[in-house]
């Protein structure tokens, strides 16, 4: 199984677990970082909107929690056949642990429909590299 094939089965499976009451839309991730291990993360609403939690920033709270630092790859699997992008807020939480080069495979259920590199979905963003201090 390719490493594509194992991230999106991994986001799909943990996508049955999205708490979505309100909006009835779940999403599932998967992550593989540096060192290969797969972290998940699902989307979970609050009636306190906007207090919710994207399943992107759950995959990387659950990277940062087992050790893991950088993103090598990642899988989003959203509900319906509409392409499903990671939203503004969880590209910039990306950027923190990817590079412009990594990939961003996004999926319905029934399989990756597209493959993009974060800097084609977050051009000229602003990273952890712009914070060096200045000589």
């Amino acid at each position: 199984m390719s490493d594509i094939d194992l991230l999106f089965a991994a986001a799909r499976r943990v996508h049955e677990r999205a708490y979505a009451p309100y909006s009835r839309y779940g999403v599932g991730v998967a992550i593989r970082d540096d060192a290969g291990q797969l972290h998940v993360g699902v989307n979970v609403e609050n009636a306190a909107y906007p207090i919710g939690t994207c399943a992107e920033a759950g995959a990387i709270a659950a990277m940062i929690a087992s050790g893991g630092r950088w993103i090598a790859e990642m899988c989003v699997v959203g509900d319906g056949e509409l392409l499903v992008t990671p939203c503004g807020g969880c590209r910039q939480r990306i950027r923190e642990f990817a590079s412009p080069s990594t990939l961003i495979h996004c999926a319905s259920l029934s399989g990756v429909q597209r493959s993009f590199t974060l800097e084609e979905l977050l051009p000229y963003s602003f990273g952890p590299n712009h914070l060096v201090e200045l000589k």
